[in-house]
């Protein structure tokens, strides 16, 4: 594992230790770690969808929402599968 540094404010810091004092973290670092694991998540999901909704309209037969919700789902699975991420 490697290190790293972080400069933040004092309000910052002090937001990081009221979180980790009220909830289930233990330290500072570890509300970090998954707080930029949820970002990535968050970001590879929003990525997906863009991608998907860059061929919506592309397709000349008429597509349900449901269709439509059944297929990202489909996407996130594989992709999920495919980087060995859990959906958690």
């Amino acid at each position: 594992m490697n290190t790293i540094s972080l400069k933040m404010d004092d309000q910052m810091l002090g937001e990081i230790d009221d979180v980790v004092g009220k909830s289930n973290f233990s330290t500072r670092t570890e509300f970090i770690r998954t707080s930029i694991r949820d970002k990535l998540k968050k970001m590879t999901r929003d990525e997906l969808i863009k991608e998907f909704m860059k061929g919506h309209g592309s397709i000349k037969r008429k597509t349900t929402d449901k269709d439509w919700e059944k297929a990202r789902e489909e996407a996130v699975k594989e992709l999920f599968e495919e980087k060995n991420w859990s959906l958690d």
